[in-house]
């Protein structure tokens, strides 16, 4: 806290607590995401693996990302408590 004129002027976070919480849920969703989305690949260029293809990369995981950053837009719009 900083003095001036002998008042105390008292820094206050931009977000509340609750902002900042939704915030993190929401980097958890985009983060598991993308690990989700991770491998699926062939050490061998020359061999299709089809595995690459599967729900999990194609649907789920981009869901995932998709719904942590409507989580993150929440978070950021919500309007803190004071």
């Amino acid at each position: 806290m900083m003095k001036k004129n002998n008042e105390q002027i008292k820094s206050e976070f931009l977000f509340g607590k609750k902002n900042y919480v939704v915030m993190l849920i929401g980097l958890v969703f985009i983060g598991l995401g993308f690990i989700l989305m991770a491998g699926g690949g062939s050490d061998n260029p020359e061999i299709f693996n089809a595995e690459m293809y599967n729900f999990r990369r194609i649907r789920l995981a981009p869901t995932l990302v998709i719904i942590g950053l409507g989580i993150e837009i929440y978070a950021i719009m919500a309007k803190p408590k004071k």
